[in-house]
C-alpha cells in the first residue's frame, strides 16, 4: 500500500502524542512516499472534475491535503481551492504556494466548514484514521454539511478486498540512503503498517493504521449520515467498481 495511514510513533515524540502530530509531521514520511505517481493523480483529478462537470471557478475543498500538491493542481485547472490538513508542518509548506484563489488552513476534518463548497475531495485513502467509529462518521457528516446545495463529495479509498488479497507482509525499501523495514497485517479491523528505520544513529518506529472499510461499511455509515451515494468507481480512470478486482473504491456522494 502506497498510502499514508494512521500513525503512532515512539522515540521521536511523546507516546501520548496524537498520530497526526507525529508521522505526517516528520520529513521521513515525505521521504518514504516521494516516488508516488503524481501524474496518475493529476489524470484522476482531470477525470473527476470532468465527470462532476464543475462550473468555472467552482469552490473546491481538498480535505487532508498534505503539502498541497493536488490542491495546487486543482487551482491550476481554474478552481477556487482551499486545502485543509491537520499537519501544521504540511500546511506551512503548502502556504508557500497560496494565491488569491488558493488558500491553506489547519483543520480537523470532523468539523464542518462555515463556507460551502461545490466539490469536496478526500483523496488517496485519507479516511478511516480514527479509532472510534463515531469520529469517522463525524467526518462524513462534516463533509456533507460543508457542501453547497448542488455540491458533490468524493472519497477515494483503497479497495480493502484487493489490498488484503495482495498484502505484502514484509519488505525493505531504501530511499535517500535510509532503509525502511515495513511490515503489514490486519488486526482488530485495521490494516496496519509498521515502519522501522535508522537515521544518524537514531532508531525510529512508526505505525500507520487505517480502518478496513468495505463499500458495505461506507453505505451503512452514509445511511446514518443521511448521505446519498451517487456512483462508485474502481480506478483513477473511473472504470466500474468490482469488489474482487478493482484497485480503488471511489465514491461520489452528496
Amino acid at each position: 500500500m502506497a498510502e499514508s495511514l494512521h500513525p503512532e510513533t515512539h522515540n521521536t515524540k511523546p507516546v501520548n502524542d496524537t498520530w497526526y502530530a507525529s508521522w505526517f509531521d516528520t520529513p521521513y514520511y515525505h521521504i518514504l512516499y516521494k516516488d508516488r505517481n503524481y501524474r496518475e493523480a493529476q489524470i484522476f483529478m482531470d477525470n473527476l472534475t470532468h465527470y462532476l462537470n464543475l462550473p468555472e471557478k467552482a469552490k473546491v475543498l481538498d480535505l487532508a491535503c498534505g503539502k498541497g500538491r493536488h490542491a495546487i493542481y486543482l487551482n491550476q485547472l481554474g478552481y477556487d481551492v482551499i486545502g485543509a490538513d491537520l499537519s501544521e508542518n504540511s500546511i506551512a509548506e503548502a502556504n508557500k504556494n497560496a494565491n488569491e484563489t488558493l488558500h491553506f488552513v489547519v483543520h480537523d476534518k470532523r468539523i464542518p466548514f462555515e463556507e460551502k463548497f461545490d466539490a469536496i475531495f478526500n483523496l488517496f485513502t485519507s479516511f478511516g484514521y480514527f479509532e472510534a467509529e463515531e469520529d469517522n462518521l463525524k467526518t462524513l457528516i462534516a463533509i456533507k454539511e460543508s457542501l453547497s446545495d448542488y455540491g458533490f463529495a468524493v472519497i477515494d479509498f483503497m479497495n480493502v478486498h484487493t489490498v488484503l488479497e495482495n498484502l505484502i507482509p514484509e519488505e525493505t525499501k531504501e530511499v535517500d540512503g535510509i532503509v525502511f523495514h515495513i511490515k503489514r497485517y490486519l488486526a482488530n479491523s485495521f490494516i496496519i503498517k509498521e515502519i522501522d528505520f535508522e537515521d544518524q544513529g537514531q532508531k525510529y518506529h512508526f505505525e500507520e493504521k487505517v480502518k478496513a472499510y468495505t463499500l458495505d461499511d461506507f453505505k451503512s455509515m452514509m445511511d446514518q449520515a443521511g448521505i446519498y451515494l451517487l456512483d462508485t468507481f474502481g480506478d483513477y480512470k473511473l472504470k466500474k467498481f468490482h469488489k474482487n478486482t478493482s484497485e480503488r473504491l471511489i465514491m461520489i456522494f452528496k
